[in-house]
């Protein structure tokens, strides 16, 4: 039974629609409150934003004028919401204390996300994420704490990450040998990008110039494949990943072992094409089975030993609430970290000089790549979503990836400190098991 059916039984049996708090109201909140509003039995009934009025303009657009807030005692915004009513704040926390079963965090800012997804998960709210530049952060942490507490944390439905790791899942449920699962990406790569330079380009898509300084100098792109990376376990294989051109039909080639002419390393990395493959996810998977072999030939999936499954489309916002439906009928989490096996992170954008402070993902100071999180850990490698608001100890010649020690971190950054504490996780799970092994291991 599909989730129409279920969404509405539930909301017969409960007398009311699964309720959504909102913190974010951009392009992807929009997205996300528009589609939620065409489906019975969920609800967005709140949403955070700095600005009031964006939140009161998204709320407007689907058709809902009589809301709340954002200056009424919070008491008040509880009993709105108790009584079927729609809210709006200026406070994302405030926000996760309502009555509501699920907060979507749609803002993208790795502090603000980190924060939002804390406060949710303590006090006992299902958490979503659209903000897939905090997971790659600090969601091994987010996705435990939520387990402990018997909660879901997930990236949604409709981002790349989560569609590929659908296919990684497919491939490997049929017992394919993964050897590469990525994106498409159609804009042109300049690392050097900023919001000024793109400024004109982002009005006429309608977009922040931030977000798309992000895709145009390959953050986001890093961000997305480390993301699926650490949810499936599969590795980066270089610095800043290979990206070559590909289409679909050239996917299987392309992204083909080295030793058979293709890019790739080792089995088992992440990556992304560039080319027609966009806005599709794909995964390439190798077989010698002579049976398999031949039936996938019959049915004219080529000669292989290399194949492609590929997914033309990721509908975004879009299909986002199809997460919010998995957390809450089914506990199902559809993306978040089981490991740590990669990182993104932060390179100069241009030359750096002592004393000045970094800006955000999207700016002008730095840009994202994927490496190893061994790679990192050993380099001392600074993560790309702790950068924003932090000062530059040392000059740094542009294009050299950062250091911890190049920069002094902003000390009461929620994220910076979640970070702390992931790390600190991780270091003791390796010590443990080190000592586990060392245990096992004959004298």
């Amino acid at each position: 039974m599909g989730y129409t059916q279920r969404l509405a039984a539930r909301q017969a049996e409960y007398g009311r629609p699964i309720r959504v708090g909102l913190v974010g109201a951009g392009q992807m909140g929009r997205g996300y409150v528009t589609q939620v509003s065409r489906i019975t039995g969920m609800e967005v009934v709140a949403i955070a934003d700095v600005v009031a009025a964006r939140a009161q303009s998204v709320f407007a657009a689907v058709g809902v004028e009589d809301v709340a807030g954002p200056d009424l005692p919070f008491e008040r915004l509880c009993r709105t919401v108790d009584n079927g009513g729609h809210v709006v704040t200026t406070s994302a926390e405030e926000l996760t204390a309502l009555p509501v079963d699920v907060v979507v965090e749609a803002t993208g800012v790795p502090e603000v996300g980190a924060k939002v997804a804390m406060q949710a998960l303590l006090g006992g709210r299902h958490v979503a994420m659209l903000n897939v530049e905090t997971d790659a952060t600090v969601g091994l942490l987010l996705a435990s704490i939520a387990r402990s507490a018997g909660l879901v944390y997930t990236v949604c439905r409709g981002d790349e990450p989560v569609e590929a790791k659908r296919l990684v899942d497919y491939a490997r449920d049929l017992s394919f040998e993964v050897i590469c699962a990525g994106k498409g990406k159609n804009n042109p790569l300049d690392v050097h990008a900023t919001p000024d330079a793109l400024a004109s380009e982002a009005k006429a898509k309608n977009m922040n110039p931030k977000m798309l300084t992000s895709f145009v100098d390959g953050s986001k792109a890093m961000i997305e494949m480390v993301a699926l990376a650490n949810a499936t376990g599969l590795s980066v294989s270089r610095r800043g990943l290979h990206g070559p051109y590909s289409t679909v039909e050239d996917l299987p080639r392309v992204f083909s072992l080295r030793a058979d002419g293709g890019v790739v390393e080792r089995p088992g990395i992440v990556d992304y094409a560039t080319g027609p493959v966009a806005p599709g996810v794909f995964v390439v998977v190798h077989t010698d089975v002579p049976t398999v072999l031949e039936e996938l030939d019959y049915l004219k999936c080529g000669s292989g030993p290399y194949y492609a499954f590929y997914r033309p489309f990721h509908l975004a916002s879009i299909e986002a609430p199809l997460s919010v439906a998995a957390a809450v009928l089914d506990h199902q989490v559809d993306l978040a970290p089981t490991t740590w096996t990669a990182e993104v992170v932060a390179v100069a954008k241009r030359p750096l000089r002592a004393g000045e402070f970094l800006d955000h993902i999207g700016g002008y100071t730095v840009y994202g790549l994927a490496e190893d999180a061994t790679v990192a850990r050993r380099e001392e490698l600074l993560p790309l979503g702790l950068v924003d608001g932090a000062r530059v100890v040392r000059d740094i010649p542009v294009d050299t990836p950062l250091r911890y020690s190049d920069v002094e971190l902003v000390a009461d950054s929620v994220v910076v400190n979640m970070r702390a504490l992931q790390d600190a996780l991780i270091r003791n799970h390796e010590a443990a098991l080190a000592v586990n092994h060392e245990a096992t291991v004959p004298a």
